[in-house]
């Protein structure tokens, strides 16, 4: 496993900006930024192949977030603009050797979370 830690998580108010962070004692094939709501099942945001730089977003974010990597700290940033209520939820950073996935069970290394909430 790798050890993920996510910080940026805060208040704001529908239509601005955060920037969250997940730093990695190293990064595996795959990177991801997960959510989950009180009572709710772990829903995936972001999926990114740390090799090609590609991201994968969910359709619920698309247009409003980037996911982005600075590979000299293996950081995994993820940045959302246009928040809205419905984005509230603790952000977690997951990280697989595998291909991306959007079941959360397919990963095993997770961080803490970030909560996010938008009022």
């Amino acid at each position: 496993h790798v050890q993920l830690v996510e910080s940026g998580g805060g208040s704001v108010q529908a239509g601005e900006s955060l920037r969250l962070s997940c730093v990695a004692t190293k990064f595996l094939n795959c990177m991801a930024w997960f959510r989950q709501s009180p009572g709710q099942g772990r829903e995936g945001v972001a999926l990114f192949y740390t090799g090609n730089g590609l991201p994968v977003l969910a359709d619920s974010v698309k247009g409003r977030f980037t996911i982005s990597q600075d590979r000299s700290n293996n950081t995994l940033h993820l940045h959302m603009n246009s928040l809205k209520p419905e984005d509230t939820a603790m952000y977690y950073c997951a990280a697989r050797p595998g291909p991306c996935a959007w079941q959360s069970g397919a990963y095993m290394s997770w961080g803490q979370g970030t909560q996010v909430t938008v009022s």
